[in-house]
């Protein structure tokens, strides 16, 4: 079992990786108070027996699957859940699942009785490698994604490569997205990645990937906890991702996927990004889909989705459409650009890979 500490000005997390960190942690952190757990309907259908066996004489709440639950409706009940529960300041929240449920959970955490403290336990690769450290939690609202949250930093995160092997293989390859998105602004793991490429979805490999990107992360959120700066890096792909996201159907790290193909094309072209570095991050890219065969986004409606890029909350002030990108080997920036040009530049970005 590894250990990685966050330390941030709210509080100090630590990360624990292994298959063991279950087995060792949950004794540790499940005793002396009353816990609730949050999971959604594929993992409880999977692990359900396993959880109860380990949870006894705690209250469950089971979430439907899918980011579409993920709103203000499923936040009441779980809240309501937690009241009738009679749960206290002092007991724990485990958020067991995928992002969806990590979100929700952390939230309700951080809401509940002004604060309780909560444990990530992601299911999921996409999870594990990014969403459940730095303590993003959030919930959809009125189409727009994760507009309203917290930042509220779990006591500690587990993280056991063994969930992996339950998962769907367009499951692993989802994560791949967010993977693909560090391999771009770390150089290292670029490096694994490029000598690696037919181990990319090999359990093995992405183990060792998770806990590279998860340490990438930890560096950054200390950094910068609540996105004024440095934090702002891991967005790369994402202003255009959460757009393709909510119109697609597609998942996160899909969405991901061609969020950073489009921006850095956007980016190269717009002389904001070196051209040999941007070459090399959509290529990578284009072999991450090529290894995740998914739906593609209608590309003759982009410009009309590219709408939904407006309600970014990254976006400027004037409301340009801003956008991360990893501008050189080890170095990223930020550039906007007003929505028409944004418009005009995605169908162009498109337009390139045809």
């Amino acid at each position: 079992m590894r250990e990685i500490m966050v330390k941030t000005p709210s509080m100090t997390s630590t990360i624990y990786i292994g298959e063991d960190v279950i087995a060792k942690r949950l004794p540790v952190l499940a005793s002396g108070q009353t816990n609730f757990v949050v999971t959604d309907e594929n993992v409880y259908a999977l692990y359900g027996e396993w959880l109860r066996a380990k949870f006894p004489k705690t209250e469950f709440f089971i979430l439907p699957s899918g980011e579409e639950h993920k709103n203000f409706s499923s936040l009441q009940t779980i809240l309501e859940k937690m009241t009738q529960a009679g749960l206290r300041r002092t007991a724990r929240l485990f958020a067991v699942g995928g992002g969806v449920v990590g979100d929700i959970g952390g939230l309700a955490a951080s809401l509940y009785m002004r604060g309780i403290s909560y444990v990530q336990i992601p299911t999921t690769l996409l999870a594990q490698v990014d969403s459940s450290v730095g303590g993003k939690t959030a919930v959809d609202l009125n189409g727009v994604k994760n507009v309203v949250g917290a930042f509220y930093q779990p006591c500690e995160v587990w993280i056991d490569p063994t969930f992996l092997k339950t998962l769907p293989e367009r499951e692993i390859k989802c994560g791949v997205g967010e993977i693909v998105k560090y391999a771009a602004l770390n150089a290292e793991i670029l490096r694994l990645i490029e000598e690696n490429t037919e181990r990319i979805c090999d359990l093995g490999f992405l183990t060792t990937l998770v806990e590279e990107c998860v340490r990438h992360k930890a560096k950054v959120v200390e950094i910068d906890e609540k996105e004024t700066g440095e934090r702002k890096s891991l967005n790369v792909g994402h202003t255009t991702g959460h757009a393709i996201e909510l119109t697609s159907g597609l998942s996160h790290g899909e969405s991901v996927l061609y969020g950073m193909l489009f921006e850095t094309r956007m980016a190269v072209r717009a002389g904001v990004c070196d051209r040999a570095h941007g070459e090399r991050v959509i290529q990578l890219v284009e072999k991450a889909l090529a290894l995740a065969p998914c739906s593609k986004p209608d590309f003759s409606k982009i410009e009309t989705d590219a709408e939904k890029a407006r309600s970014d909350k990254k976006n400027t002030e004037n409301g340009e459409i801003m956008m991360a990108v990893a501008q050189d080997l080890g170095a990223w920036t930020l550039f906007s650009m007003p929505l028409e040009s944004y418009k005009s530049a995605l169908a162009q970005a498109v337009k390139d890979g045809r």
